[in-house]
């Protein structure tokens, strides 16, 4: 006779949640909240966009949003210095991975990527994305900002407003220029912060100072403080309706050296937390994270940079948007 093993009840309680069990546990999402693929169902959409076929240089950002959701299993929910819960605030998700078809032409690269935003944007969804490389910032202006354009909060060493590289006009270092002339973002409603590192030409920092934008590079960000890039990045961007996109070599590679062009003298990780804090109130409508390619930083420290920095925004980002669906 055959002793048959005793059922056993699975020991999973109905009000299980994911974000409070061991970090080490359950499929890795963002800030391990629920993997959702309608966005109509959420306030705000946590995306990643795991592409770095714009890079100009070293490629590796297409791991980003794999090790970024990784190493987002560190976070927590209630912020130590604000106290926000952007989770009692939204209903926040992990809507998953842009789906690329055309990995190897950036045009239509950059289409697909719309087009996931479009039905984003439509659904009154927020985005809060991880990069990809910088590129992937104008495609997801294309739909949210196709009916107006948007002020920008920008952290980088680069302005990314060159025009074209080896005959391509859609590298990591041209979003902003194009979305300039596209009429998507407005130049003198963008702050970008952190610049430095020599260049070959000036075009970039003349498109940007002549359009309008606020320059601050590294040497005047260091002489004015944390405090004062603040209110300059405040009064830059005003009351309408604000973008923050931060790219990781805005700091120095010291604390993120895994991504595509290091440049050394950048800000440290507090700053740039006090900075991301100093966003709170303005009428935020999404947000990315970007470049962070873990290829180059084997002890994952680069990814739980940017997954922590990309936590920040959703935490000013999750008062913005309950402050507009009251």
């Amino acid at each position: 006779m055959v002793n048959k093993p005793k059922e056993r009840t699975r020991l999973v309680a109905d009000d299980y949640n994911p974000m409070t069990a061991p970090r080490y546990t359950d499929i890795a999402t963002f800030m391990r909240a629920p993997l959702v693929r309608d966005p109509s169902e959420v306030d705000i959409g946590l995306i990643g966009v795991p592409f770095d076929s714009a890079v100009t240089n070293r490629a590796g950002a297409r791991h980003g949003p794999r090790e970024m959701r990784n190493m987002s299993s560190l976070m927590r929910t209630i912020h130590h210095v604000t106290k926000i819960n952007p989770y009692e605030l939204c209903r926040i998700a992990d809507l998953g991975d842009v789906q690329l078809t055309h990995g190897y032409n950036v045009p239509e690269s950059l289409e697909d990527i719309a087009e996931f935003y479009r039905k984003v944007h439509a659904a009154g969804t927020a985005p809060l994305s991880a990069g990809g490389d910088h590129s992937i910032t104008l495609p997801i202006f294309q739909a949210i900002a196709a009916d107006r354009p948007v002020g920008m909060v920008h952290v980088d060493a680069h302005t990314d407003t060159w025009d074209e590289f080896l005959g391509c006009k859609f590298t990591h270092g041209a979003p902003f220029r194009r979305a300039v002339e596209d009429g998507l973002l407005d130049p003198k409603r963008a702050v970008q912060i952190g610049i430095r590192g020599a260049q070959n030409t000036e075009e970039g920092w003349t498109f940007s100072i002549e359009n309008g934008m606020r320059v601050i590079f590294m040497e005047e960000f260091t002489k004015m403080g944390v405090d004062a890039v603040i209110a300059e990045a405040r009064r830059v961007v005003g009351d309408g309706l604000t973008y923050i996109s931060f790219d990781v070599d805005g700091l120095d590679p010291v604390y993120a050296p895994g991504t595509g062009t290091p440049e050394v003298g950048g800000m440290t990780t507090i700053e740039a937390q006090t900075l991301l804090r100093g966003l709170r109130g303005l009428d935020l409508v999404g947000g990315d994270v970007v470049e962070v390619a873990p290829p180059f930083d084997p002890s994952g420290n680069t990814a739980l940079v940017g997954a922590t920095m990309m936590y920040e925004i959703l935490c000013v980002l999750a008062e913005a948007v309950a402050k507009r669906k009251k």
